[in-house]
């Protein structure tokens, strides 16, 4: 039996579990529905409640915690009117899932409410009105969308706007479940459809508005600083928000950081304001026009900020390598223990620009001048069973020389798929690979980002 139907059966088995014990509170006869009618969604239930006095109540409501009947814009503890419209009493809803009798209460808490004179002489039922409002978007999909099949699992926000990749199977579907996530959530205000594939030169996706405004402009908080861009031009993922934070950790005022693609500056700006000094760079103008927008917003010391909208390559050959030489010829200082970063997040093919630091440095009579420590944090998408020997072989193999002995730290950022990992390798560069003859060396030039093309980027 393949892995990929052992998933299915348990999808299937897990939904059919989770419909039988919540389905007496989910909307009914909406199953398949492409145009969303919020009139649809109102039925009436039954419901075991408690009637209680108003000077016992907060007691009661204590030990009947556990039992409270949970929906959005619904009160579990409600005034109880008379038929002149008086309020009598307290009423205390219960869940009709875990309360269908007196005695589905625990014996406990049973026993703590008839210390209170509370008994079965307090329990009946009422019959209540449910409509789309009391439901959450989650219970809605899950009520609407085909059965036995994979639902909106999940999305990511960035401010207002909350994308998607929805399945095949979904599509038909876009426009209600773009329609019930603005009515759901309250900061969003735009649903997109985004395609997995990136199919241009800038790493920005193809997207489809589904539902709310046409509007791409976003601001993030992250990390101490405020991103603005717009979402459709360029490209930023809030899954790696704490991945940002760990480099960031690593970083210390005085190091220095070459960020080679650097997007419009999550690992730039806030390592700036932090007080190292920065060198970032992204082929995108989208990109790079946000990157020194969000630098001036968020005040950056500018003498310690420099911006490059170049290929990842120039970038190595030419900007990293003035530095290194000005290094070795006393033109550039370093603080005493301090070390310099580069960061390559493009896990797409960041791999294949590490064979332009193999032999970068020509002037051989200045290695004994280089002594300073050098860290590369460099993303990959690592396909199959063991992701740690994967991306360590093709760090391996990119650069053109065997650097497990100089590999620090291998770490899993994140799952992207079955058996698709994107994992991080940290590794000191060091004289003897920037210093390296190449001779004897297959020297073939990487794919310059400017070719990119329907790369795969999740």
């Amino acid at each position: 039996m393949t892995l990929t139907l052992i998933r299915r059966i348990l999808l299937i088995f897990r939904v059919k579990m989770s419909s039988s014990a919540s389905g007496l509170l989910l909307p009914t006869g909406v199953r398949g529905m492409i145009d969303l009618d919020r009139e649809k969604f109102s039925r009436n239930i039954t419901v075991p409640i408690l009637k209680v006095s108003d000077e016992k109540l907060s007691k009661i409501t204590q030990i009947c915690k556990p039992y409270f009947l949970k929906l959005s814009n619904f009160k579990p503890v409600q005034s109880l009117q008379d038929k002149n419209g008086e309020t009598v009493t307290k009423c205390i809803y219960f869940d009709p899932v875990k309360v269908s009798k007196w005695l589905d209460i625990s014996e406990n808490a049973r026993t703590s409410l008839k210390q209170q004179s509370i008994t079965e002489d307090n329990y009946e039922t009422k019959e209540i009105q449910l409509s789309y409002d009391n439901f959450k978007y989650d219970e809605i999909f899950k009520a609407v969308l085909p059965k036995n099949e994979e639902v909106v699992s999940g999305f990511s926000q960035i401010g207002h706007i909350i994308h998607l990749n929805l399945r095949d199977h979904l599509l038909d579907y876009r426009s209600l479940i773009g329609q019930v996530l603005i009515d759901k959530i309250n900061t969003c205000r735009t649903v997109v459809n985004k395609s997995n594939i990136i199919d241009n030169t800038y790493r920005n996706f193809s997207m489809e508005v589904i539902a709310g405004e046409e509007d791409f402009l976003v601001t993030v908080k992250e990390n101490r600083c405020n991103f603005q861009f717009d979402f459709s031009k360029v490209y930023w993922n809030p899954r790696l928000c704490k991945e940002h934070e760990r480099i960031l950790e690593f970083l210390k005022p005085g190091d220095i950081l070459f960020d080679v693609f650097c997007g419009v500056g999550p690992f730039a700006v806030p390592a700036a304001k932090r007080k190292s000094r920065v060198f970032a760079n992204d082929l995108n103008p989208e990109s790079f026009k946000w990157l020194n927008h969000n630098a001036k917003q968020n005040k950056v010391n500018m003498n310690l900020f420099k911006s490059f909208n170049i290929d990842g390559k120039d970038f190595i050959c030419n900007t990293f390598r003035d530095f290194i030489l000005d290094y070795c010829n006393g033109m550039e200082k370093l603080d005493k223990g301090a070390k310099i970063h580069i960061t390559m997040n493009l896990p797409a093919m960041a791999v294949e620009f590490l064979k332009n630091f193999n032999g970068l440095i020509k002037e051989f009579e200045l290695k004994d001048k280089f002594n300073c420590e050098i860290l590369v944090h460099v993303y990959c998408f690592a396909i199959g069973e063991d992701p740690y020997a994967i991306a360590k072989k093709m760090v391996c193999e990119n650069i053109g020389k065997d650097v497990t002995d100089l590999i620090s730290d291998i770490f899993d950022v994140r799952n992207v798929s079955p058996k698709k990992e994107m994992m991080r390798v940290t590794f000191k560069l060091t004289k003897e690979i920037l210093f390296s003859s190449n001779e004897g060396e297959e020297n073939s030039e990487p794919p310059s980002k400017k070719h990119c093309s329907s790369v795969q980027e999740e």
